[in-house]
């Protein structure tokens, strides 16, 4: 983070008359994010929408925030500038591994309206070859049995047959995770909960959330990426005292939420949040051309050693593999939401990935990769072949993610790679035969983590196996020529 940080706006804080708002995944994310926007709206219109933060596992933001009377910084970055914001929306915060009863508790209290999910696309518990609730889970499964509940949908579900039992007040539950359709996935995942349980246990709930409950859909876009020690140290020494919890966060942010709130919301609006029903066109512009693109830099750069993102776009020919993917394999498959100037859109990407002193690691753009990639590329492969095209770079995304998180034997992806995190690195390393289509088989067919249409696709299987086997046998760079070259782009020259 080479920007040198000159501002702080540490005005007073809107102190929130009390929670209205209970926030499931109490990371970085969210704290740059929704409670930004949350403090702006208070600031213009008041209300009682305080957030009551609730963390997944650790204990480490949740035990800083009470030392700090749930004050933090969000710090901008850019390669010029710096500066700090104090948003102060936070009324309490607890861990809900620990606490799991509360949850259910806080969901039916009368006194939250909404509740907003940054939970990742990992924390929804479902097939993604199916849609539907892993009821397998062993987590799920012991909700479903009345343990108190430690997935997230378990404890959306029993928070609202408890609202339901006391009274069924209005609340709306708001996803803010890169999935398709958020909403209404999130919707049908409770759904599919409340089926499981006995008629008597899950009809009336049923009915509640017919009559009182609604799941609005929303798209979220802001690069927030892990804080450092380093980062720690300046803010201290901006604001004089010592915050062990701030965040970082590129200038650029974008929340785009369908209107359907059932027991009131903040006015967003005064912080930039756009109200429309052009959602999904929205998701699509981010789940795809952003994020799509974001996987690829993520995992070729960390096979070329690269440990951030913009030291991953500065090599001419991961750039080039990111502009061939943005424009000839993403870009068909999405609709721009009115007045949103898709040329300049992808400019901004560019920029935005080039933020040098965010720090970005490809390590953590290329986490999760086997839930994250399943929302991101089968429709864009499957309108290709409907256009008469091959997603080679799309393709290639696959191929370098298997060679970072399953590696052949023999072949080493790197420190960066080796730091991913990923659900599916087990049972991808578990096969025994491991040339390059033996793993896209087993990736793409026998666990069909990219859904179950990309599966029958054995021309795209075997495109992603062969990228794989160039990748460990000749090299990454050998593999993007390649893909840059069957999809008609110009690889970069050297000089």
């Amino acid at each position: 983070m080479s920007a040198r940080m000159r501002r702080a706006t540490v005005s007073a804080p809107p102190a929130p008359g009390g929670a209205g708002i209970l926030h499931l995944g109490l990371g970085s994310f969210h704290r740059a994010h929704q409670a930004v926007y949350t403090a702006a709206a208070m600031r213009a219109d008041g209300g009682d929408w305080g957030i009551i933060g609730v963390a997944s596992r650790s204990r480490r933001v949740v035990d800083a925030l009470h030392a700090q009377d749930h004050l933090y910084a969000v710090a901008t970055i850019s390669p010029d500038d710096a500066s700090l914001v104090v948003p102060g929306v936070h009324t309490d915060s607890y861990v809900a591994a620990t606490d799991p009863a509360r949850v259910v508790d806080d969901l039916a209290d009368p006194r939250i309206r909404i509740a907003t999910l940054t939970v990742t696309e990992n924390g929804y518990s479902y097939s993604p070859s199916t849609q539907r609730l892993d009821v397998t889970d062993p987590v799920v499964a012991a909700d479903l049995r009345g343990a108190d509940p430690r997935s997230t949908i378990g404890q959306l579900a029993r928070g609202l047959q408890r609202r339901a039992a006391l009274g069924g007040e209005p609340i709306s539950i708001l996803s803010c995770d890169n999935l398709v359709s958020n909403g209404s996935h999130t919707e049908k995942l409770v759904r599919d909960f409340l089926g499981e349980l006995p008629d008597a246990e899950g009809a009336d709930v049923l009915a509640y959330l017919d009559r009182a409950v609604t799941f609005p859909s929303s798209m979220v876009d802001r690069i927030v990426p892990a804080t450092t020690p380093e980062l720690v140290d300046r803010v201290a020494a901006l604001l004089g005292v010592r915050d062990d919890v701030p965040v970082p966060a590129e200038p650029f942010t974008m929340w785009a939420i369908e209107d359907r709130f059932a027991g009131g919301r903040p006015a967003w609006e005064a912080g930039g949040a756009v109200f429309t029903d052009e959602v999904g066109a929205y998701e699509q512009l981010k789940v795809r051309l952003l994020n799509g693109t974001h996987s690829l830099i993520a995992y070729l750069g960390a096979l070329r050693g690269a440990a951030t993102i913009p030291d991953a776009i500065a090599l001419p020919d991961i750039e080039a593999a990111a502009a061939a993917i943005l424009r000839q394999e993403y870009e068909p498959s999405v609709t721009a939401p009115a007045g949103v100037d898709i040329a300049q859109y992808e400019s901004d990407l560019f920029s935005r990935w080039g933020n040098s002193a965010l720090g970005h690691r490809t390590s953590q753009v290329g986490s999760d990769g086997s839930v994250k990639l399943g929302q991101r590329i089968p429709g864009p492969v499957l309108q290709a072949f409907e256009r008469g095209a091959f997603p080679h770079l799309i393709a290639l995304t696959v191929a370098a993610y298997l060679a970072c998180i399953a590696p052949p034997a023999g072949f080493d992806p790197g420190p960066h790679a080796a730091a991913m995190a990923d659900p599916a690195r087990e049972r991808l390393s578990a096969v025994t035969t491991r040339g390059g289509r033996d793993l896209a088989a087993r990736a793409i067919v026998d666990l069909q983590l990219f859904g179950e249409e990309l599966a029958h696709r054995s021309g795209f299987v075997d495109r992603v196996g062969d990228l794989l086997d160039t990748i460990v046998s000749r090299g990454v760079d050998h593999a993007i020529a390649d893909s840059l070259s069957a999809s008609g782009a110009l690889a970069p020259t050297t000089p």
